[in-house]
């Protein structure tokens, strides 16, 4: 595909726990489709998969990776006083994976939305360490330990901001992608408590207004999937795969459309005078 007149085209990748692999089955058929990515926002579990591509990570060994990831590599439990567990393993890990880099340094532009736990505000990161960044967003207030930068004190972008479509289209993405992993589903095991958790899960995939802000809206089928659950890789990239195919022929047409707004129109040559003999 020539990239030289397409618009901009930017990734929102949610929030979701463990289900982030999808986003590496949405990123396998963008690629085999070569439809190009300029530009990425990350909430949560979309920062740890938005952090490894903008700096380069190959994606055949983001996919291996994934089945290799659980609890014990990215968590440790502390002493309860601001949470249960500690992501500073998560932080290191990231560290081991793309270097420790700035922002400044990764291939694709990328942010990174974590959440001010005092004032409830969304937090744009795009400066400094992106292992820091991601850390932050992924701290599940009350759960995981929050990280404190700039004299702020920071959780789970997804509180905030679970899908972060403006923000991606404030680094100048003409057109949107968003990835949304949080379905919500009514558990009807835990009794009255079905009722409580499903509005939970309502007020997370909806925070930040992110749904309304994407051009398009790949959401894998993951209803009713334990998003504490780190055994399930490959289902989850094949979830990931099969929404995004789905979309495929709308994101083409789209971008096809916008590409024949945006090239400019030819002046008719005019006809050369044939001299006379």
């Amino acid at each position: 595909m020539d990239n030289s007149h397409y618009p901009r085209i930017g990734l929102a990748l949610s929030g979701g726990v463990s289900r982030g692999p999808a986003h590496i089955g949405v990123l396998n058929v963008l690629a085999r489709e070569d439809i190009p990515i300029d530009c990425v926002a990350g909430v949560s579990a979309g920062s740890i998969i938005g952090a490894a591509f903008c700096a380069g990570i190959p994606l055949e060994e983001m996919n291996e990776l994934a089945q290799k990831i659980g609890w014990r590599r990215v968590a440790r439990p502390v002493w309860p006083r601001r949470g249960f567990l500690s992501f500073k393993k998560l932080e290191r890990f990231l560290v081991e994976l793309i270097g420790d880099l700035d922002f400044q340094q990764l291939k694709i532009p990328f942010v990174v939305v974590a959440t001010n736990l005092l004032s409830g505000e969304p937090v744009v990161l795009q400066e400094g360490r992106v292992a820091t960044a991601v850390h932050a967003s992924c701290a599940v207030p009350g759960f995981i330990e929050p990280v404190e930068r700039d004299g702020l004190l920071l959780g789970d972008g997804g509180v905030s901001c679970n899908l972060p479509g403006k923000q991606v289209r404030a680094l100048g993405a003409d057109y949107v992608i968003g990835v949304d992993l949080m379905q919500p589903h009514l558990r009807r095991r835990i009794g009255p408590f079905r009722f409580g958790a499903m509005a939970l899960e309502t007020l997370i995939q909806r925070s930040g207004g992110g749904l309304e802000s994407a051009d398009c809206l790949i959401q894998p089928a993951l209803a009713g999937f334990n998003s504490l659950n780190f055994g399930r890789a490959q289902f989850l990239i094949e979830r990931g795969e099969l929404a995004a195919q789905q979309q495929r022929d709308a994101i083409l047409a789209a971008l096809n459309e916008r590409l024949d707004f945006h090239l400019p129109l030819l002046s008719p040559v005019p006809d050369t005078p044939v001299p006379s003999a």
